[in-house]
């Protein structure tokens, strides 16, 4: 019974982000677009972190900073690239 209750705890918050797991270079998405990015830098205090295109290419934007209450989800980085 323990057991249930958890999995279906896990399974609420799910779609919520847990900022304090969030770590550099870790890939995420955010509101309004449907791109991928990667987290390159955090700061706690303030809840920022900086961000830049995911895959990296070295003609990409820089990166920017932006609240980590846009962070909309927290996904694996994959390795492979499409063209």
């Amino acid at each position: 019974m323990k057991d249930s209750k958890l999995i279906k705890s896990k399974k609420e918050n799910s779609s919520k982000i847990n900022y304090e797991t969030l770590y550099k270079g870790a890939c995420v998405k955010i509101k309004n677009s449907q791109k991928t990015f990667q987290v390159i830098g955090i700061n706690p205090d303030t809840k920022i972190c900086w961000i830049r295109d995911w895959p990296f290419a070295s003609e990409a934007k820089k990166p920017f900073a932006l609240d980590m209450s846009l962070i909309t989800l927290q996904i694996f980085c994959s390795n492979q690239f499409s063209e």
